[in-house]
């Protein structure tokens, strides 16, 4: 479900629409850019180095389930919003079933968004997860089965979040549908005109 303005319990984005006016290309956030890539970048350097750092097990699984843990929450709740005015979450109603809202800034607040922020935003959540969805084959091809349990939270948890701002982007699951039909349609086209072309 796609939300744009409300009157909901959540508090929306024109709240704080009067604090920036202008697009620029500068960084307005330093410290959600830094802690939006600390926690994934710190997740996947642990566990690429955990062996160096300490023999544990237990200190090493641990250690990188909270910093996946701390890096789904900034990026779900805070980095999000700040960085490109997208949010996602879920909504329990009276009845007691479960909606999934999917939110944007209105397009008169667009501007709002830096075009630095935006790069370091969707750089560090498309990137992380690839690393994520590499270390759960290298797990399983080196049948290193102990570490199957921590790479697949890394994945499900950094994937969620991907899924989540891709939907919050796009504005929603029609629009997905809408782009994937629109792409496959254009490439067929372009494939048929281009056999009607050769002698």
């Amino acid at each position: 479900m796609i939300r744009q303005d409300s009157q909901g319990e959540v508090p929306l984005f024109h709240e704080d629409e009067n604090a920036f006016r202008e697009k620029k290309s500068n960084v307005k956030h330093p410290l959600a850019c830094f802690f939006h890539l600390f926690f994934r970048t710190s997740a996947i350097l642990i566990y690429l180095f955990c062996e160096l750092l300490s023999r544990s097990f237990i200190a090493n699984m641990v250690t990188i389930i909270l910093l996946l843990s701390c890096d789904f929450w900034t990026v779900k709740n805070v980095t999000g919003r700040l960085l490109v005015g997208l949010r996602w979450w879920n909504q329990v109603d009276e009845e007691g079933r479960s909606h999934w809202m999917f939110e944007s800034r209105p397009e008169s607040s667009k501007n709002v968004v830096s075009n630095s922020e935006s790069r370091v935003f969707w750089f560090g959540l498309v990137l992380c997860p690839v690393f994520w969805v590499f270390f759960v084959f290298s797990s399983l091809f080196s049948f290193n089965i102990k570490w199957l349990a921590v790479v697949i939270m890394g994945v499900v948890l950094q994937w969620a979040n991907l899924y989540g701002y891709v939907r919050c982007k796009v504005g929603g699951g029609k629009n997905l549908k809408n782009m994937a039909t629109n792409y496959l349609g254009i490439k067929l086209f372009n494939k048929v005109l281009n056999k009607t072309e050769e002698p």
